[in-house]
């Protein structure tokens, strides 16, 4: 299916709008032998998915087609993945095979994996950490907990977002089935495996800036561009015309923010980042009202069932609302009646975590769809099989 997606839409040219960036730096590391410092004005993007393309392709990212046939063929282990979680959480052969199926389906999986975009990259690090942390947890092993923290700093390599979610490799400490000491050992084990794997690219960030920078320096970009006075624009634009002349014109407020810094905080990646950061609060904090409208609208973006009016047809948009109405409603049932009450706490914790962070940050369809439709498709599944299996419904119950 990906595949197909991939050859539907043209194999040769991408319409993906951070292609470039992730290209770019992907052609300096081939024919360099060195990251570069920028791979777009202002900043630099985390090196996983570059690296991957100049694996994929052989040296040769600008053949695009065997880069996006190569994203397809990575995309295409997500289900597997998703499966094997499953029959790990649920010990159901049946229903693991069949959330793998619907992740196989999923529309959001499909058309991330058909194009440059480094989501299944980072799906695929994510769940390998989520699933060998659950399995370290299970045994007890320090030896898995250090792959679990090894896949999430990986993961963190691929997409920034992932720092964030190293708390969670503390979880194990919550754990009552066996004890604290192990419990101990697993958690500490796995926050040794993300750091040792993170020390590397930290150290040659050092080297190359000078300065103490985890993974990118596009933290403050990115901030101001969701928090400035130039996003209420956005968040009014009506139609995808008026969008792209509000993107147009935040793209301009932006650069010339950048231009009134001083050179040496524009020379310094961790100095701009923190300058923009401080340039955001500051418009923020000089208007409430405005900071209502941004955090109104983020947060139903994050939350909107359907695919955005300005961009698909109609008939689209009702399907896709349709579809994750549904796999919301599930979800929802599924975390409640989950067997494993700790594993669907973590669940809970990590949605409600990870919408908090994108709604200070950034919210995006393709962001939502990396971190929630996992848990959503995981849990919507068990939900379904319960519905279809009452007895069994009942017995889990009894069990619980």
């Amino acid at each position: 299916m990906r595949a197909a997606a991939v050859l539907a839409t043209g194999p040769s040219t991408t319409r993906f709008a951070d292609a470039g960036a992730y290209l770019n730096g992907a052609r300096v590391l081939a024919e360099t032998g060195a990251y570069p410092r920028e791979t777009e004005p202002h900043l630099f993007r985390p090196p996983g998915f570059p690296v991957f393309l100049v694996a994929a392709t052989l040296g040769h990212p600008e053949r695009i087609a065997a880069a996006r046939l190569a994203n397809a063929a990575l995309g295409a282990l997500v289900p597997g993945l998703l499966a094997a979680l499953s029959a790990r959480l649920f010990r159901r052969r049946g229903l693991a095979l069949a959330t793998g199926v619907l992740a196989a389906l999923h529309p959001s999986f499909v058309l991330a994996a058909s194009d440059l975009q480094s989501e299944p990259l980072f799906l695929v690090f994510l769940l390998a950490a989520a699933y060998l942390l659950l399995a370290a947890a299970d045994r007890p092993s320090s030896n898995l907990a250090v792959l679990a923290g090894a896949c999430l700093a990986l993961a963190t390599l691929t997409r920034s977002v992932g720092l964030a979610l190293a708390p969670f490799l503390l979880a194990p400490i919550l754990d009552r089935r066996h004890p604290r000491r192990a419990d101990l050992h697993v958690a500490f084990s796995a926050l040794l495996g993300f750091g040792g794997a993170l020390l590397p690219w930290t150290l040659r960030n050092a080297a190359v800036f000078h300065e103490f920078l985890l993974v990118n320096d596009g933290a403050g970009v990115l901030f101001w561009g969701r928090n400035s006075d130039a996003a209420l624009r956005l968040a009014d634009a009506p139609d995808r015309a008026a969008l792209r002349q509000a993107v147009d014109a935040l793209e301009r407020r932006r650069a010339e923010v950048i231009e009134s810094l001083p050179e040496d905080v524009r020379r310094s990646p961790g100095a701009l980042s923190r300058a923009m950061t401080r340039a955001a609060l500051a418009e923020r904090a000089a208007d409430r009202a405005g900071t209502r409208r941004l955090l109104a609208w983020k947060i139903g973006d994050w939350l909107r069932p359907y695919p955005d009016p300005r961009f698909w047809p109609r008939a689209f948009v009702l399907a896709g609302g349709l579809y994750y109405a549904a796999l919301f409603a599930l979800a929802a049932v599924g975390l409640a009646r989950a067997e494993r009450r700790s594993a669907a706490a973590f669940a809970a914790a990590f949605l409600a975590w990870t919408m908090l962070v994108h709604v200070i940050l950034e919210t995006n369809w393709r962001y939502r769809a990396a971190l929630w439709d996992p848990v959503l498709l995981l849990y919507a599944a068990f939900a379904a099989w319960l519905l279809i299996h009452p007895a069994a419904d009942a017995a889990a119950r009894a069990a619980a």
